[in-house]
């Protein structure tokens, strides 16, 4: 029987260039392939061998929706959270909550930068273990 699980989500992006730099220049997310159907450019994003993807969508039939400052939260887990928050603040990236241990997680280092459309993307360093 097949299992259930969740392959991608996707997000609007007013800058398909622009957000692709982002992902894979400051998170490390590597561009798996783009789909080009009728009414948009797709660029499915990535960690190779790990979990779903992301879809940076950019609609080219008019139809865009807003792109801008949604109420949506990106999740991703990466070995050093300093490094990427040093790397998105050098850039120009709005750093919306400063990096600091979160007890509810497990004293995870957790940090919050914004993408250039506006959506939080949450970065997570799981604590070492004692």
């Amino acid at each position: 029987m097949a299992s259930t699980y969740i392959g991608a989500m996707g997000i609007g992006v007013s800058d398909l260039e622009k957000s692709t730099s982002f992902y894979t220049d400051i998170i490390g997310m590597k561009k798996l392939m783009t789909l080009e159907p009728s009414y948009m450019v797709e660029n499915v994003m990535g960690f190779e061998g790990r979990g779903a993807a992301l879809l940076l969508m950019h609609f080219t039939d008019g139809s865009n929706p807003n792109c801008r400052d949604n109420p949506v939260k990106v999740v991703i887990y990466v070995p050093d959270a300093k490094a990427i928050v040093e790397k998105a603040r050098s850039a120009g990236h709005e750093i919306y909550r400063e990096l600091e241990a979160i007890e509810e997680i497990g004293n995870a280092l957790m940090a919050m930068i914004k993408d250039p459309d506006g959506y939080i993307v949450e970065i997570i360093q799981k604590a070492a273990k004692a």
